[in-house]
């Protein structure tokens, strides 16, 4: 149907008729028209197909999810994936849209502004489908596990996880401390990441794709993660950097 109404169009027909010939809105024929290099339809769904979701983006996306995510379900069993972005971070907020677009392309993505916080969202049946650690409660009360091929996708792309999780629970800080030199004390600075999450999954999950870069990292506590040895902190600011 909508290979036809694209070959229509093309031939010059105009909304109005195509739309009285096949019987389908003028909305939903401009969306056709407009998106006609989407890789697949609004309700149609790579996982449900034996396809899968670009690796980059989605592994993005899914630490986002992990870190600052929910899914809501409205009417007619549509989900409402929404991540809640910082309002002083513009560039995140850009980042969170384009893989939320890139993952499903076919509808488009809104930002709704809340009390210190912009929520980027997006609507879709087939959510659950990408994020099956959805779940009633907060994440650190329920089991979080990834599947199999979410977790070949993080193989593949670790780098677009960690950054989706570190913009959304974690940062890059400056620490300092002092050694004696010469018999007195010199300050020496230098830039360290940090990483905090109650949920002992997706801490868990951290440690794992940090390990998949060769990332040295440590606990100090619990609930807290910390990358402060220069190699490491040189290969995640090629994947995530400060925050802007």
């Amino acid at each position: 149907m909508r290979g036809r109404a694209r070959e229509l169009l093309a031939a010059g027909e105009t909304l109005s008729a195509v739309s009285r010939l096949l019987g389908v809105s003028r909305a939903t024929l401009r969306d056709w028209r407009d998106r006609a290099g989407a890789e697949y339809g609004p309700v149609d769904c790579p996982l449900c197909t034996n396809g899968k979701p670009a690796a980059g983006p989605y592994a993005h996306l899914l630490g986002l999810y992990l870190g600052d995510g929910c899914l809501s379900v409205g009417k007619k069993q549509v989900y409402a994936l929404r991540v809640a972005c910082d309002n002083k971070y513009p560039r995140l907020i850009d980042e969170a849209e384009a893989s939320m677009c890139a993952v499903h392309p076919t509808r488009p993505v809104r930002r709704v502004q809340a009390t210190g916080y912009i929520s980027v969202v997006s609507y879709w049946k087939h959510w659950p489908c990408h994020f099956p650690q959805h779940g009633s409660g907060p994440k650190h009360l329920r089991e979080i596990k990834l599947t199999d091929w979410q977790r070949n996708l993080v193989i593949a792309e670790p780098g677009p996880f960690l950054r989706g999780l570190f913009h959304s629970d974690g940062c890059r800080v400056t620490n300092w401390t002092t050694r004696p030199v010469g018999g007195m004390q010199k300050r020496y600075e230098y830039p360290r990441y940090q990483f905090s999450n109650e949920s002992a999954d997706i801490m868990e999950l951290c440690q794992w794709a940090l390990d998949l870069l060769a990332i040295p990292w440590r606990m100090p506590r619990r609930n807290a993660l910390s990358v402060a040895r220069r190699e490491g902190v040189a290969v995640l600011d090629r994947h995530i950097g400060p925050k802007s």
